[in-house]
């Protein structure tokens, strides 16, 4: 990092949510417009999404309020003129998959299938963010892994080959999702591998709890960071997260 980046710190919010495409737990209701005005309370810079909706001909033809557009670019709106989608799940209806939504310009992205066996589809969604005034990009991926640990295991292998092949030793490097990690085994591997910290573990000696959204048990969403100071990082209140989606969001602001 150049003498004059690191004279001019820089301080950015990220926001992580899987939006269960868009439907509340055992897809009870269609919340998506709901869930847009709460993401947009946050004020993040850079959100990460996961199981969001690309296309769905079924529900455009059964729901009035489906959107015309995917997912993603809904959520995005006005607000984030950048983003990206990486497709990981496909059938004969639609498909849907991760996507990152970014303030700042995404200069390139690469959608990295990292299924291993049977029907779970999964990826980590790559992302090259230019931000103002800097001259050291940042780079973000958005991971959903699977439920199998055997699968999980094999597929933080990747997102560590993943870092150490695309990312610089010293740029800045996000990666949140839904790593489906109720045995917390991501952490060691993730530190040890590539050098990466969950922020929440960080802070306060635990993960954040965020499965199920309602009476939150289980530790599975996370964000991680490296080369990176982070500043308050926060479980969002419970209300009106907690009927939005089957996980609760997590966000950061991330001081640079």
């Amino acid at each position: 990092m150049s003498s004059a980046n690191a004279a001019s710190p820089f301080a950015f919010k990220v926001l992580t949510v899987n939006t269960h495409k868009g439907f509340t737990s055992f897809n009870r209701k269609f919340m998506l417009h709901e869930l847009r005005d709460a993401v947009r309370t946050v004020g993040a810079d850079v959100v990460f999404l996961q199981e969001v909706q690309g296309t769905h001909e079924r529900h455009t033809a059964r729901l009035a309020n489906w959107p015309a557009v995917p997912h993603y670019e809904f959520l995005a709106d006005s607000i984030w003129p950048q983003f990206a989608y990486g497709r990981n799940a496909v059938y004969p209806h639609g498909h849907h998959g991760n996507a990152v939504l970014s303030k700042f310009p995404i200069l390139r992205h690469e959608n990295l299938d990292v299924s291993i066996s049977g029907p779970e589809r999964r990826g980590l969604l790559h992302c090259v963010l230019q931000l103002p005034g800097r001259s050291a990009n940042v780079h973000a991926v958005c991971v959903h892994l699977g439920l199998q640990e055997s699968h999980r295991s094999r597929q933080l292998a990747l997102l560590c080959e993943l870092v150490e092949r695309e990312v610089p030793a010293d740029a800045p490097l996000v990666v949140a999702g839904d790593f489906n990690d109720w045995r917390r085994s991501a952490h060691r591997v993730l530190e040890h591998r590539a050098g990466l910290r969950e922020v929440f573990l960080h802070s306060g000696g635990t993960s954040a709890r965020t499965f199920p959204a309602r009476f939150p048990m289980l530790q599975l969403d996370r964000i991680y960071v490296r080369n990176a100071a982070v500043h308050a990082p926060m479980v969002l209140p419970r209300r009106p997260w907690s009927h939005l989606s089957d996980h609760a969001p997590l966000a950061a602001e991330i001081s640079l």
